[in-house]
């Protein structure tokens, strides 16, 4: 962080509390992020803030990115808003930016930079969530393109997208071989389907789908990069995503411990404050020394990967980390709220739901801990 951060920082918090935290109730109802709110972000300079200006984005590094994400996580709304920005904005663009003709490019980002279009990333299926090699949708070569067929599940901004990077099998082979990356415009796009908006345990306000294709045609001018090159191109992207969602992890895990500071200050147990209990004393230093840790940890990686020195196992070793203690001090501070906390009414109880699938998206920590394993 530098002074240019920090200043960035708290403009974001001040136009997240005036203008998108109060729908975030309407969000959590609708299942998804309204329109109005995608061009509210996109004129505050929300959304692309790390592409380049000649492409309709802010200018900025991923260092910007991450702090817009950070203030989103910290106004609650990381299950939210902060999904639905990441995905579309610091991933899928940054796919755009990195392996994209000038003419994708030019056509796509500034669309997205305006919240004009939403761009969602279709890689699990029904039967391959973390093993990407198993992808069984394919793009079968036909003349001047692709006949796309498959199905894809628990898509982030799978009913919002207008714009969808879709793994599929286009070269012969097996396993991470002829995997490629097939920008699918699904404005009249015949053979396309939206499936049902799955209902999830946490992060309601963020719309997750079943994606289906049925004989789509897509141009060969929508190949992103290289036939065949795909799964190359996930793993390079992919550091970012996890240390994403590393720093989401950690903003929660601080968000918890003011919570239930808060809270446990107020409430009175056994003739004073629960806070002046040695117990949840003993409860929340732990809880502050493992968040200390866990910002330490982050900051460190990002100047990394600022720097272009990030490899795929450190990245998984963080995200790995980061989000099993995020579980278990969301646990923690949730059993010092007692019933209160079980209630949806309560952020902690929101945190603690949302909080779940940080483990499994982005790559399950199971995957994380093999990669982290074959680099030893």
């Amino acid at each position: 962080m530098d002074d240019e951060l920090a200043m960035l920082g708290e403009q974001v918090a001040r136009f997240l509390g005036g203008e998108l935290v109060p729908m975030a109730a309407s969000w959590e109802i609708s299942g998804a992020v309204d329109a109005a709110s995608w061009r509210k972000a996109a004129e505050a300079g929300l959304l692309c803030a790390g592409i380049p200006e000649a492409y309709g984005g802010g200018g900025g590094t991923r260092a910007h990115e991450a702090v817009i994400h950070q203030e989103m996580s910290r106004a609650g709304l990381g299950g939210s808003f902060g999904v639905a920005n990441m995905v579309s904005s610091s991933i899928v663009g940054h796919y755009i930016l990195a392996y994209g003709t000038e003419e994708q490019k030019k056509r796509w980002l500034p669309s997205m930079a305006r919240g004009e279009r939403i761009a969602a990333i279709a890689m699990t299926e029904p039967g391959a969530g973390s093993d990407l090699q198993a992808v069984r949708t394919t793009g079968r070569r036909v003349e001047s393109g692709f006949l796309l067929n498959g199905q894809k599940t628990f898509i982030s901004n799978g009913q919002t997208a207008s714009l969808i990077a879709v793994v599929a099998r286009t070269e012969a082979g097996t396993g991470a071989r002829g995997l490629s990356i097939l920008m699918v415009e699904t404005d009249g796009a015949a053979g396309f389907s939206r499936g049902r908006k799955l209902d999830k345990i946490g992060m309601h306000g963020q719309d997750t789908s079943e994606l289906a294709f049925d004989d789509v045609f897509v141009p060969e001018a929508n190949l992103l990069g290289e036939a065949g090159g795909g799964f190359t191109q996930l793993m390079h992207q992919l550091a970012w995503e996890r240390l994403t969602i590393a720093l989401d992890a950690v903003v929660n895990i601080e968000r918890a411990i003011d919570l239930t500071v808060a809270y446990t200050r107020e409430r009175q147990a056994f003739g004073k404050p629960l806070f002046e209990q040695q117990n949840t004393q003993f409860v929340l230093a732990d809880c502050k020394a493992q968040a200390l840790a866990g910002r330490t940890l982050v900051d460190a990686m990002m100047v990394r990967l600022l720097a272009g020195d990030l490899d795929p196992a450190t990245a998984a070793a963080a995200k790995l980390w980061t989000t099993e203690t995020l579980s278990k001090v969301a646990d923690a501070c949730l059993q010092l709220f007692g019933g209160y906390g079980y209630m949806t009414e309560y952020p902690i109880a929101r945190l603690f739901a949302d909080a779940r699938v940080s483990r499994i998206y982005g790559g399950a920590n199971e995957i994380m801990k093999l990669i982290v394993a074959r680099s030893l």
